[in-house]
């Protein structure tokens, strides 16, 4: 009769056993469609920086490229109000502009916008919805329209 012996080991390391990837989550793979996007759309973490911008929103924003903008907090937006001349948001209406409501209310958010680059301020209308992980938000992913 043969006689078979099993044992376990510990794998092996090195770059062909690296440890399996961990699940990718909403917010990278949300991130990820954002930075390919024609259309000008943002995604925000939870602590309200941007993660990813198209490069149509990098422009319409009033930043000069994609990269630029990524790590940057939303309050870097150049966001005024509707009076004439016009005067930067105060911190204290950041909260209610559709990304960030988007994500505090755990809902579809929308309203307009008023963004102040060097050469015009234009309106746009801004479309959010939070990014969930289960039913948790975890960030925020917004459409522009400039008006």
């Amino acid at each position: 009769m043969a006689h078979v012996e099993l044992s376990v080991s510990e794998p092996l390391a090195g770059p062909d056993r690296d440890a399996p990837p961990e699940p990718e989550g909403s917010l990278s793979r949300w991130a990820r469609a954002v930075a390919g996007a024609a259309e000008p759309c943002l995604v925000l973490d939870g602590v309200f920086e941007i993660v990813a911008v198209s490069p149509a929103a990098s422009r319409l924003l009033g930043f000069p490229d994609e990269e630029s903008a990524i790590g940057q907090r939303l309050s870097v937006i150049p966001l005024v109000d509707f009076t004439s001349p016009p005067v930067p948001l105060p911190e204290g209406d950041l909260e209610k502009v559709p990304p960030r409501l988007a994500y505090s209310s755990g809902r579809l958010a929308r309203g307009l916008l008023r963004v102040q680059t060097e050469t015009e301020v234009h309106t746009i209308d801004a479309v959010a919805t939070p990014i969930l992980e289960g039913d948790k938000p975890v960030g925020s992913l917004t459409f522009f329209s400039r008006i």
